[in-house]
């Protein structure tokens, strides 16, 4: 199983650049490269909703679950 981040997808959709971005919801470029780039372990809800606000998405729209192709 695996969550993934699609945060690059959107950001491409709305035009937006990471500056732009971090700059609205309130976080620092270094923090949102993380989570676009997939390396981040966690996000606080309500960076979750600042994004959710500023992109006019779903949060399902940013986090996608892949099950594994392998079976036990």
């Amino acid at each position: 199983m695996h969550i993934r981040i699609e945060l690059d997808v959107l950001m491409a959709q709305r035009q937006i650049r990471l500056k732009d971005l971090a700059a609205q919801i309130g976080i620092t470029e270094a923090n949102l490269s993380k989570l676009k780039t997939q390396k981040a372990k966690a996000i606080r809800f309500s960076t979750l909703e600042k994004i959710c606000e500023v992109l006019e998405c779903q949060p399902g729209d940013i986090l996608k679950y892949e099950m594994n192709s392998k079976k036990k």
